[in-house]
């Protein structure tokens, strides 16, 4: 699996959580398996909470910690990326790698209704994380308690399959989940 979210042909591979020293680094945590995903990227498109986009191009990124340090063309101050701390990050969905069949990114994920082998239906994957074996899909259902949550652990032995096209997920739930 890829931690990616994705907005129509746009892919958030990050959010900028703060600034790193005086001149202008952005502090970002990654969605992103890996930082060639944002060398990959011809540019990079920055959302802020009101939805509006602005396209830049990466000078630097670098690993730090367990996030990353970007400089972007165009912020040079701490008080331009401070400007910036919240935004999304995302990259034109051409920019990503092919993946094998059977592998997917979390935005083709996220937003698929779950049913189980019985034709059940438990909900939508919410979101995603990683374990130490695997992902794990949040399902929530969509019924009068809105925190009934399924947590589905993402193995071949659980997801029988997925239709990206019927935007749908079909799973065998190991006793006692």
């Amino acid at each position: 699996m890829n931690k990616l979210v994705a907005c129509n042909d746009l892919v958030a591979i990050g959010k900028i959580v703060g600034v790193h020293g005086l001149k202008g680094y952005l502090k970002v945590f990654s969605w992103a398996e890996s930082v060639e995903t944002y060398r990959a990227a011809t540019k990079l498109i920055i959302k802020d909470a009101n939805g509006n986009d602005t396209c830049y191009r990466i000078f630097e990124i670098k690993p730090h910690k367990n996030q990353l340090l970007l400089s972007i063309k165009g912020i040079n101050t701490c008080e331009q990326a401070r400007a910036l701390t919240g935004c999304k990050l995302f990259i034109e969905r051409a920019n990503l790698p092919e993946l094998e069949p059977g592998v997917y990114y979390w935005s083709d994920i996220i937003g698929l209704s779950v049913f189980t082998i019985t034709d059940k239906y438990l909900g939508r994957i919410k979101f995603v994380f990683q374990t130490g074996a695997n992902d794990v899909y949040v399902v929530r259902s969509d019924t009068d308690d809105p925190i009934k949550e399924t947590l589905i652990p993402a193995l071949e032995s659980v997801v029988q399959s997925v239709d990206l096209r019927r935007q749908t997920m079909i799973v065998d739930l190991p006793e006692g989940l």
